[in-house]
């Protein structure tokens, strides 16, 4: 009898792959780094070839090291990193370009066009989105338009357009099934979270002929099996979100009002707003939190674009700590008397900001600032911006009871000192769960309740853990010229 559950997390840097047991338990896994690719200034890129790869490979692994072979596996669910945007040939199947990552910013002008021209009321009234190269329309557009005989191409039908969730499905079904969930179809600036549709007007804004697009299922609907040939027996994939959306399931964050952050190679922060549709004014996004049973959930997004990425920063840039795990332990060596700002804005500024052209920068250098001071800089910064979101949540969720506790996951919150200092920040509680691998857990859990092997909603809700509890201890005054200082060097850094 099948009785465990396979969840890949494809991310950013790495795949991921986790065998889990009835009970929830982790009992094998896999994980393998791809290179990155960064062209030029401000493009960052993966060769489809080595996500592929580095999926299979730790699938592989997870089940090797569980002891258990494809036959065993009643169900596979899938989470990935969002908006990282891949178009392939439907016969083939092989990709007419490198994925265009997230994080890549060669689209501004495009969307500094479109909203010259207007469009971004519409564009933000039908999607929840802004125009920002973080989004995948535009990154179709730039393909289409820029690689000789794509455009052509994709109007005869022969090109299909994918998140990394729809390529994998593609890849993992032998091609039999080109389909993606509610949640990543929601971060394309392409799909309607109102209607829950393509829409044609955005399509012709971009340019994107619907032929293109997968199909839009719920996220615990059914995309086919694996390929028999892959892993020696069908797999069913039976759940799919991407990572943000993954986490607040993992967190079982189902209520309206409550809340939660991912601390990975970017920070995201998601309040559940339940089936209300919020539309923020205060520059955050209007998401869907995710889609079951056909029916749909919806969340305030803060997207912060760089996280963990500038403790890899000090790593392979500055190269003053030798791994990620020592960002905390050199932090608490810094000098109290510096007041150090670094803005990370490597690819520009997320949520509340959104200011594609902006580019890191550090405040407040003397002649007595060391490694130490990189260190604790690097790690506030994430806090300081987790605030900033914070805040402008409040703000549109005003009246609606937002909750004051903050759930966390993700690498980085293995820091204590972080937490400590997010707490202080925020002046409000930081709950690290024992379960910190929200997002793939989500993702499990997905799959594992569409076939009635775990629990539903309420019961998987009860089973959440509190690991720790972060309480904050800044005086008022100091928290309040800390972020101050913060501000300013912000404003320093902005573009616009």
């Amino acid at each position: 009898m099948r009785s465990h559950i396979l969840a890949i997390d494809q991310g950013t840097t790495s795949s991921r792959a986790l065998v889990f047991d009835k009970n929830m338990q982790v009992v094998g896994q896999g994980q393998k780094e791809f290179r990155q690719h960064f062209p030029k200034s401000g493009w960052v890129e993966h060769d489809p070839e080595d996500i592929w790869k580095s999926v299979l490979w730790s699938i592989r692994t997870a089940l090797a090291k569980a002891g258990l072979e494809a036959g065993d596996i009643a169900a596979l669910g899938i989470t990935n990193q969002r908006e990282t945007t891949i178009v392939w040939d439907k016969t083939t199947g092989k990709p007419i370009h490198r994925a265009i990552v997230w994080q890549d910013r060669r689209t501004a002008d495009i969307c500094t066009q479109l909203r010259a021209e207007g469009h971004e009321e519409m564009v933000s009234r039908k999607t929840g989105l802004l125009l920002d190269p973080y989004f995948s329309g535009t990154k179709v557009k730039w393909l289409l338009d820029t690689i000789e005989g794509a455009r052509q191409r994709a109007e005869a039908g022969e090109l299909a357009f994918g998140t990394i969730d729809a390529y994998l499905i593609w890849r993992l079904t032998g091609g039999k099934v080109h389909a993606t969930d509610a949640t990543n179809a929601s971060r394309t600036l392409m799909f309607d979270i109102g209607t829950g549709a393509w829409d044609a007007e955005l399509l012709a804004l971009l340019d994107v002929p619907q032929a293109m697009l997968p199909e839009v299922r719920d996220s615990d609907g059914a995309y086919g099996e694996t390929e028999v040939s892959l892993f020696g027996a069908a797999i069913p994939i039976r759940g799919v979100a991407g990572d943000q959306h993954a986490a607040v399931i993992g967190q079982a964050c189902f209520a309206p009002g409550m809340l939660k952050s991912t601390y990975g190679t970017g920070c995201f922060a998601v309040l559940n707003t339940g089936d209300t549709l919020v539309r923020s004014q205060n520059r955050l996004l209007s998401t869907i939190a995710y889609r079951l049973g056909g029916k749909t959930t919806y969340a305030l997004e803060g997207s912060i674009f760089v996280a963990g990425a500038a403790v890899q920063w000090l790593r392979d840039g500055l190269k003053i700590i030798g791994k990620a795990s020592d960002s905390g332990r050199l932090a608490l060596e810094a000098d109290p008397a510096q007041n150090i700002y670094l803005v990370p804005a490597f690819v520009g500024l997320g949520a509340p900001y959104w200011d594609a052209e902006a580019r890191g920068a550090i405040f407040g250098l003397t002649r007595n600032t060391g490694p130490e001071d990189f260190a604790r800089a690097a790690l506030e910064a994430v806090c300081y911006q987790t605030a900033d979101l914070l805040d402008a949540m409040h703000k549109d969720w005003d009246g609606h009871g937002a909750r004051t506790v903050l759930r966390v996951d993700g690498g980085m919150v293995a820091s204590d000192y972080t937490m400590q200092f997010l707490a202080d920040i925020l002046n409000a509680p930081v709950d690290r769960p024992h379960m910190l691998e929200t997002t793939v857990l989500g993702a499990a859990w997905l799959a594992g309740q569409a076939i009635g092997l775990w629990p539903g909603m309420d019961e998987f809700s009860r089973l959440w853990a509190l690991e720790k509890q972060f309480l904050p201890d800044m005086d008022p005054t100091t928290r309040a010229a800390r972020l101050a200082g913060w501000h300013d060097a912000v404003r320093r850094t902005l573009t616009a």
